[in-house]
């Protein structure tokens, strides 16, 4: 069982991104998205990360709360 904490800090480590707070607020601030881009297709998103992100969607895995999350805040402009 894995037993990694599942919040947006260990999601961006996961997606392989810099994870600290600051650099988690800087990524959503510069990647808006608009309401008719679904968060795994956004272009800023790398081949893998993109995969990672659908998989976890469709399977309803343990990270689908958390990349609600930074869905929600992709578009909170």
């Amino acid at each position: 069982m894995d037993t990694t904490p599942q919040d947006l800090s260990h999601l961006f480590l996961q997606l392989g991104l810099a994870n600290d707070d600051e650099a988690i607020e800087r990524f959503i601030s510069g990647h808006q998205l608009p309401s008719n881009i679904l968060l795994q297709q956004a272009p800023f998103w790398t081949a893998s990360q993109k995969h990672f992100l659908a998989e976890s969607l469709s399977e309803d895995a343990q990270w689908t709360e958390v990349i609600d999350q930074l869905d929600t805040l992709l578009r909170r402009a």
